[in-house]
């Protein structure tokens, strides 16, 4: 393809609260057995795009151990290749990214040691499918200066986590307000872009020279009258997981056949980090209804509307409903959980009750491991 793709996965929100404490947003685990990141990782190996730099930054350790070996995605090779920049002192630089503009300024040589005309800009926290090389095509197509893909919501939707957009009958972006207070238009930017190669170094220097760091205020609607800036829109599955709601919807969503179907049985596949665990094990009372049960899951009680990630325990007549449990969770007998996300690496003591009330419970319970 006559792209590289760059990954924007070093920023954190706090609309996650206890759950990026541990990780960044980008490694947050989705549907059993994935990260986020895992589904522009894939997008890319998929649309055939060979040179993809992924910039961290916020809680970076998990993320880049997820990332410590490109084969999963297909990308180790001689040419091209998965590289992952972390800000890095130098004697003429000693910040950290201070806004999206910024990280690419200070991996800037990625941009200008590369030889492909176009640049794929990505967020890591995002998931969907999406073969980039259509949205390519349409670029060209419309002699864009830059293309945004976004995507018709619901009134129901918080508007004011995304840009919204506003677009003519030729689709050229005629407004473009980031995260506002009441949103006026439902058109809002998946925060997938394509450019131009040398017209992002070009925006990306004169931004820095002027002290301004962010790319959407900075560059998109700051440029919106001056640049032909085209929308792209898409219909089918996409979501954000910036929010401790819209990350438990998501894993939700995954109990429906037709989503299972769409991401892990319809080509294009979703890629990840392959762990060598043993199938998941159902002693006998085990009862299992509508959930997702991944790899080195030991099972003895009643799972029902659940997404259990790997190396979980549940105990004897234990009772989980509607809840997710994440990676490598011991839980006593007797447990009622409801409602609720448990975090990794967590002993719940038997007998314990936990239900979300008002909302999704987050579960954290730093205790060591208990196994009676």
């Amino acid at each position: 393809m006559r792209a590289i793709g760059m990954i924007l996965a070093g920023g954190n929100s706090h609309r996650m609260h206890d759950l990026s404490k541990k990780r960044a947003i980008s490694a947050m685990p989705i549907a059993g057995s994935y990260r986020s990141i895992d589904f522009a990782l894939s997008n890319m190996s998929n649309s055939h795009i060979q040179k993809v730099g992924v910039l961290t930054q916020y809680n970076a350790r998990s993320l880049n151990e997820h990332l410590s070996s490109s084969k999963w995605w297909d990308f180790g090779r001689k040419q091209g290749g998965l590289y992952v920049f972390t800000p890095t002192i130098t004697t003429e630089n000693n910040n950290w990214y201070r806004g999206t503009a910024d990280a690419i300024y200070q991996n800037l040589s990625f941009l200008k040691d590369s030889h492909e005309p176009y640049v794929i800009i990505a967020s890591g926290d995002c998931v969907y499918k999406m073969d980039y090389n259509k949205v390519l095509e349409y670029h060209i197509e419309k002699k864009a200066d830059i293309t945004v893909v976004c995507k018709d919501v619901g009134a129901d939707a918080d508007l004011e986590r995304y840009g919204t957009i506003k677009m003519n009958e030729e689709c050229r972006i005629e407004e473009f307000e980031e995260k506002p207070i009441v949103a006026k238009l439902n058109t809002i930017s998946c925060g997938i872009y394509v450019i131009r190669r040398r017209q992002l170094i070009e925006l990306i220097e004169k931004a820095e020279e002027e002290d301004r760091h962010d790319l959407v205020q900075d560059i998109l609607i700051r440029y919106k009258n001056l640049k032909r800036i085209y929308g792209y829109k898409i219909k089918d599955y996409w979501r954000n997981i910036a929010s401790v709601e819209d990350y438990f919807q998501t894993n939700m969503d995954f109990l429906k056949p037709e989503i299972r179907d769409y991401f892990f049985r319809q080509y294009p596949d979703v890629y990840t980090k392959v762990d060598d665990q043993p199938p998941a094990k159902y002693n006998v009372g085990a009862q299992i209804h509508n959930s997702l049960i991944a790899s080195g899951c030991i099972i003895n009680g009643t799972v029902e509307d659940s997404v259990i990630f790997k190396k979980v325990y549940i105990g004897n007549n234990c009772y989980i409903k509607n809840s997710i449990i994440l990676n490598d969770v011991y839980i006593g007998d007797n447990t009622h959980i409801e409602n609720c996300i448990v975090e990794s690496r967590d002993t719940i003591r038997a007998n314990s009750y936990h239900k979300g009330e008002n909302g999704i419970k987050i579960v954290i319970e730093e205790n060591d491991r208990y196994i009676i």
